[in-house]
């Protein structure tokens, strides 16, 4: 008697059904929805209540203090596990309009992608996630697992209400893992699974030495040069050897496990590539380190912006009396933004008491342990859809808010993405290959399936 794998009839839905995916995904991103301009936000949220509606599950968009956070749940399953599937619906503002080929919101398809706005940050990769739950519906009448999607509506402004909301909301949250569709596959098209994400502390810094600009002749000398004085306080941060100098940001750091840094060293890297794409020659210090333990294992100190006196055509010999600076420091575990503001405003008032530091809040770190039995799911899932093993990433180098899952919810988190290396995404011409589209609600089928049979004891 011949077996037929259950996925087999899903992934040929996928795919009688791909024209038409695609169509629906292009009406999706027609839709803005800027959470910095507060556009089409309201809309988008009760547009996506009504998609998991559709699906069957009870939806709802929740207001909170910002933009609402939409929540849906499917109809219980007992005994079996559960998976939240977390996304933004938000989108980027997009300018310069004038740097798009086709408009941001009317989305186009050129050479097999679509190019549009949020089309893979994130609309995209999270509508591949409800088209991979209808296409389960729709062959095998109910889903293998129980799934929570939660959708929000912030995160690209740093998801300010995110927090509070998941501790208002623990138990309608609660799940075995969290799963995050988010960011690009690795530069060869790999797939990835990625278990934690660095944090964020961001703070500006001002000076002002006297109450005008004055001439660099007359006072040059005489009146403290705002910017000589962020530019030294600067170099107290930061040493040539690419060290970070603040007193105490470092002690809080976990090291990585011999485990993650054996995963890092795995990666697949071309360097010269990364350097031909950035017009570089070099890496930044310390140039011995290796480059994805840059981006998972070490915190960042980066100014972001330095500003002052005069930048115009020609020359004006200015004494600037006002300088700012705005900076970012990435967080490893178990760092904080709290705690790393508290020092570098206490390096602040001890290397130049004169400046005014301003904290502007962060995002947490958050790690997954790399032996997660729910990573063994994640790599069959994904193995079974794509025809390939994963990457194993320990840590991404930017933020997500997965701390409120790891550290709030204290259940594992992963990040498994959908779209191409070079999306664009935050950038015009953000756009999403209509393969990795597709690929998307495969592995997303593929994962819930492999969940619904597979638990942490009793994994094949």
């Amino acid at each position: 008697m011949t077996i037929v794998d259950p996925l087999d009839p899903v992934f040929a839905h996928i795919e009688a059904n791909r024209e038409s995916f695609i169509a629906r995904l292009i009406d999706y991103v027609r839709h803005p929805s800027i959470s910095a301009q507060d556009i089409g936000i309201r809309e988008v949220a009760a547009l996506l209540v009504d998609k998991l509606t559709a699906l069957g599950m009870s939806a709802e968009a929740i207001p909170t203090a910002g933009h609402p956070m939409v929540l849906g749940r499917s109809p219980e399953r007992p005994g079996q596990p559960t998976i939240l599937l977390y996304g933004h619906y938000d989108v980027q503002p997009p300018e310069p309009l004038d740097a798009w080929i086709s408009p941001p919101f009317e989305p186009t398809i050129r050479d097999g992608r679509i190019y549009a706005r949020g089309v893979g940050d994130n609309k995209g990769q999270h509508f591949a996630q409800l088209l991979a739950i209808e296409s389960l519906i729709a062959v095998h009448g109910a889903l293998p697992c129980n799934v929570i999607v939660l959708l929000e509506g912030e995160e690209e402004i740093g998801s300010p209400q995110i927090a509070d909301f998941t501790r208002a909301n623990r138990e309608r949250l609660k799940a075995d893992l969290v799963v995050t569709s988010d960011g690009p596959l690795h530069e060869s098209g790999l797939p990835t699974v990625t278990f934690g994400v660095r944090g964020m502390a961001s703070f500006e810094l001002r000076a002002r030495t006297a109450k005008r600009d004055t001439h660099s002749g007359n006072f040059g000398g005489v009146m403290p040069n705002a910017i000589w004085t962020l530019v030294h306080l600067l170099g107290t941060m930061k040493n040539a050897n690419g060290e970070i100098t603040i007193e105490g940001i470092g002690d809080k750091i976990v090291a990585p496990t011999e485990a993650e840094r054996e995963a890092a060293r795995r990666l697949p890297l071309d360097l010269a590539a990364v350097e031909a794409d950035l017009g570089i020659s070099r890496l930044d210090a310390p140039a011995d380190r290796p480059y994805f333990d840059r981006l998972m294992f070490h915190p960042t100190l980066t100014i972001n912006g330095l500003h002052g006196g005069y930048g115009g055509p020609g020359v004006k010999t200015v004494l600037p009396a006002e300088a700012f600076a705005k900076c970012d420091i990435r967080l490893v575990e178990a760092m904080t933004p709290d705690d790393v503001l508290t020092k570098v405003e206490a390096h602040v008032r001890k290397h130049a008491p004169e400046v005014e530091f301003i904290p502007r809040g962060g995002m947490l770190p958050s790690k997954t342990d790399f032996d997660s039995p729910y990573a063994t799911v994640l790599r069959a899932a994904i193995l079974r859809a794509r025809g390939v093993e994963p990457l194993l990433y320990p840590t991404m180098g930017g933020s997500l808010p997965d701390y409120v899952f790891t550290k709030i919810l204290d259940v594992p988190a992963f990040v498994v993405p959908y779209a191409n290396a070079d999306e664009a995404n935050h950038a015009p011409n953000e756009n999403l290959k209509l393969s990795c589209f597709i690929d998307g609600i495969r592995t997303g089928a593929a994962l819930l399936y492999q969940l619904g049979r597979s638990t942490p004891s009793t994994e094949e």
